[in-house]
């Protein structure tokens, strides 16, 4: 599937190849992107990094954005994709616990690709974001949000 990409990618007389990967769940790890060539231009929080294969040695390196959670300090502001059908229901039961547990919440559906640019999570599917502070940059359950939450009162 790689090398399908990097195929492609070169038909279409791209910069290159980039991949973002990380050591948690969720994610591809970086090994078999490294097999294939990539190389790491960048890293963020809490351990996603961001590896491209250029094909334009002179072409500038991505970069993850570097967006602050503190924009969202007001309550807490779960971001979500469609993207993953697990989020969209699991993401439902979060906003009920908060609702539950007397927490301002606000939720931002991502929809494109300049909505998941401007999230302040390296995670296109999903954040969420407690006074300005990322507590999951990842899918987490219901329970182990309502743990989280009762963790930090």
């Amino acid at each position: 599937m790689i090398q399908e990409c990097i195929k492609e990618a070169e038909k279409n007389k791209m910069n290159g190849v980039a991949v973002v990967t990380r050591k948690g769940s969720f994610m591809a790890k970086r090994d078999i992107f490294v097999k294939n060539g990539f190389e790491s231009v960048d890293k963020t929080k809490p351990d996603f990094e961001l590896l491209v294969l250029r094909f334009n040695e002179i072409a500038k390196n991505p970069s993850f954005r570097k967006l602050s959670p503190e924009d969202y300090s007001e309550g807490l502001t779960l971001f979500r994709s469609a993207q993953c059908p697990y989020s969209v229901k699991n993401v439902d039961a979060i906003m009920k616990t908060a609702e539950k547990l007397k927490v301002k919440a606000k939720l931002i559906d991502m929809k494109d690709v300049k909505d998941v640019q401007n999230a302040p999570c390296a995670f296109g599917t999903f954040c969420i974001v407690n006074k300005g502070e990322i507590i999951s940059s990842h899918p987490i359950s219901n329970t182990r949000f309502e743990n989280i939450m009762k963790s930090i009162k």
